[in-house]
């Protein structure tokens, strides 16, 4: 959790005083107010007896009803065969949360056939291995793709992303530029997302390109042909 890990709050177990909430608004508002400038994005009530997972600034930790401490790493639910990570499953579908959410605002966004399945990028414009991608993502069918401009490699990058992203067809200018086209015509600056996906990638821990999320919150790192791309995507996990 590198948050807490970081600020050094978080060696195992952090105390905090306070009663007993049996309930999950409850123990929000309480976290709420003693962790100032923290985010308590989302209590959950889990399976397990007087047991609470706590999203903080997209991180998953555990407490109880009382609040008394922090618990990182995974659960496992060992009624089932095999064990279920419960941590796993969660995280997933809270990232799927995040990515659908910063899509909708942050995104470039192309539809083939009926978009039904839905993958999101992270890609930059100079970034070979995300020109080889995106010819890959083109024989696909039947899906949504949201690219998020993410220019780690240079200035050039930047300007790239942004021209894109300001072109009046901003998914035909995407296209173009990761096809080895050039800039729009009388491309233009205007407002643009790169800082919030600059923050989106950091939450997410993203160091490199490209970086595929399917719609389920399975993470890919690196190029994947379409072939294994379609694969992925069929599998029910």
């Amino acid at each position: 959790m590198k948050v807490w890990l970081h600020s050094g709050l978080l060696a195992g177990a952090l105390c905090l005083a306070g009663s007993a909430f049996g309930d999950e608004n409850a123990i929000k508002r309480g976290l709420t107010a003693r962790m100032p400038g923290i985010a308590v994005e989302r209590v959950t009530k889990t399976p397990f007896a007087g047991l609470y997972e706590v999203v903080l600034d997209g991180e998953i930790v555990y407490t109880s009803e009382k609040m008394e401490f922090f618990l990182s790493g995974n659960v496992f639910d060992i009624r089932t065969m095999p064990p279920r990570n419960v941590s796993e499953d969660n995280e997933r579908r809270a990232t799927v949360g995040v990515l659908a959410r910063a899509g909708r605002e942050f995104a470039i966004k192309r539809v083939r056939g009926n978009g039904q399945r839905v993958i999101y990028t992270f890609e930059d414009p100079n970034c070979s291995y995300c020109k080889a991608l995106h010819i890959e993502m083109a024989r696909l069918d039947n899906v949504t793709i949201y690219t998020f401009p993410t220019p780690i490699l240079s200035q050039n990058s930047a300007d790239k992303s942004v021209a894109a992203w300001c072109a009046e067809d901003r998914a035909g200018a995407w296209d173009k530029l990761m096809s080895g086209g050039g800039l729009p015509e009388g491309a233009t600056a205007c407002p643009h997302p790169l800082a919030s996906v600059a923050a989106l990638a950091d939450r997410l821990d993203i160091k490199s390109t490209p970086v595929i999320f399917l719609g389920d919150g399975r993470r890919i790192n690196g190029f994947l042909s379409a072939d294994k791309l379609e694969a992925a995507l069929t599998v029910n996990k």
